[in-house]
């Protein structure tokens, strides 16, 4: 299984405005992939911690729901940008994970009004921001599941 690490924003904004925002705050640029669907922006930039590259995917959420049984609930449920972050170079987890709390760390500081979340492998919560109350980071094994709600529900944005 391929290590994924993402972050997930809360906005009203469309993901085409997010994608245009995050492109100038990381210093990415576009890239043409005949794959991508619609709705989905792909970039590449240079990575935060090494030197090297990442890859960043832009696309609406499609992992969280719209009206969940309390036993589906997600922290990512009232998330609408999926963000995913990738390390273009060899497989390494340690380094994959810390250059994404990097991304994360970057867009909490540049995007103080906006909600996010960072997840590991879209089960693992690593992190979240809200404004005005700043970022938690989480004890590893926290899910972004039901059976953590009453750790993670102060730190997210619920209907």
């Amino acid at each position: 299984m391929s290590d994924d690490d993402s972050v997930f924003l809360a906005t009203s904004k469309p993901a085409s405005d997010v994608a245009e925002w995050l492109a100038g705050t990381l210093g990415l640029e576009r890239v043409d992939d005949p794959e991508l669907t619609d709705g989905q922006h792909f970039f590449r930039g240079r990575a935060r911690t090494v030197d090297g590259k990442l890859l960043v995917l832009v696309e609406p959420n499609n992992y969280g729901e719209v009206d969940p049984e309390p036993d589906e609930v997600s922290a990512i449920d009232d998330y609408s940008v999926f963000v995913d972050i990738r390390y273009a170079g060899k497989k390494d987890e340690e380094l994959q994970q810390r250059e994404a709390r990097a991304v994360f760390d970057e867009l909490v500081k540049t995007q103080p009004d906006l909600a996010m979340i960072l997840s590991h492998n879209l089960a693992l919560f690593v992190a979240a921001y809200l404004p005005g109350a700043g970022v938690q980071y989480f004890e590893p094994g926290t899910t972004l599941d039901a059976p953590d709600i009453d750790t993670w529900r102060p730190w997210v944005v619920a209907d």
